[in-house]
Parts: C-alpha cells; sequence; structure tokens
C-alpha cells in the first residue's frame, strides 16, 4: 500500500510560518532602528544669525 503524499499545507502551519516571518522583520527593524540611534550623525555646531532687518526696509 502506498501513502498518500499530501501537497496542501493545512492553514495552521502556513499561518505559522506567516506569523514567525512576521516576528522576524518586526525584531530586525527593531534592532535596526537601535543601531541608527548608535550612530552619531554630524550636526551643525554654529548657530547662523541672519539679520533681516535691512532687507525689510528695502521692502
Amino acid at each position: 500500500m502506498q501513502l498518500k503524499y499530501n501537497r496542501q499545507q493545512s492553514l495552521g502551519s502556513s499561518l505559522l510560518k506567516i506569523l514567525i516571518k512576521l516576528f522576524l522583520v518586526v525584531i530586525f527593524f527593531i534592532v535596526a532602528i537601535f543601531l541608527i540611534e548608535k550612530i552619531s550623525f554630524p550636526s551643525p555646531k554654529k548657530n547662523y544669525d541672519i539679520e533681516i532687518t535691512n532687507e525689510i526696509k528695502k521692502l
């Protein structure tokens, strides 16, 4: 007697695979955001003071 090979996955196993993949993607994004926050990007150190009073008087 031959065993019947079932090619279709059950709904529970396919749903479980989707949930595991979704969980891994969420964990990946959380780790990526955490690592990006650790990088110190350069910021401008000089405050720019623009005097606009002369420009207003000319108008």
